[in-house]
């Protein structure tokens, strides 16, 4: 099944190095920010599993939780933690499925054949509380992945949720954001009653409301 944005995340239930979870009801009100890795001690994922534990607090502040998936059985997820604390300086704080019979990753189309008939593709799904997947993703295998756009993109969509706003290329927080076009000038003028400049009438920018 390809996933697109905008579809229900799809629930299931697995085994955890934190116990055994039913996804929907683990990630309630939650932001979600759901990986994969191809198998266990792989030494690109062991960096990534350790800054994602030291990532903790942003994801706190945001109201993110993680997960992490890979097809290896549980017993393998303990060991790996156990070098990834030894190696990276941290504990992993956050769930790591495992999904030795593949149900989890063929739900989240993570069996790319052409990659690998076995191992997952490194996917990133980032779900919203409402269970809808928001970003989609796919890494290969060679590349570790960027935290700090994932966190960029949360911030960006948390921003856009709450206000008529979408953000301009390389666009951080703090940094003028743009209204939509459906927002009319009239309304615009309500929303944002500090002003906003027009660049084009399709391009107006804004400081983002605190």
């Amino acid at each position: 099944m390809s996933l697109r944005l905008g579809d229900l995340a799809p629930d299931f239930s697995a085994e955890t190095t934190q116990g055994r979870i039913r996804f929907h009801d683990w990630a309630a009100g939650s932001w979600v920010v759901f990986f994969s890795h191809p198998r266990d001690y792989t030494p690109v994922c062991t960096t990534e599993l350790g800054y994602t534990a030291k990532l903790k607090g942003q994801f706190d502040q945001r109201g993110v939780k993680a997960i992490a998936l890979s097809v290896d059985p549980l017993a393998d997820h303990i060991g790996w933690s156990k070098d990834i604390e030894e190696t990276q300086g941290c504990t992993v704080n956050f769930p790591i499925i495992a999904d030795p019979d593949r149900e989890v990753a063929n739900r989240y189309d993570m069996i790319h054949p052409n990659a690998s008939d076995t191992f997952t593709v490194r996917s990133v799904f980032v779900i919203d509380p409402n269970r809808k997947i928001r970003l989609t993703l796919t890494y290969p295998a060679s590349t570790g992945r960027n935290f700090e756009e994932i966190l960029r993109v949360i911030d960006s969509l948390q921003l856009t949720d709450r206000h008529k706003l979408a953000t301009p290329v390389n666009w951080k927080p703090g940094e003028d954001a743009i209204i939509v076009p459906s927002v009319k000038d009239e309304e615009a003028k309500q929303l944002f009653p500090q002003g906003f400049k027009t660049i084009k009438p399709y391009l107006r920018t804004v400081a983002p409301p605190k």
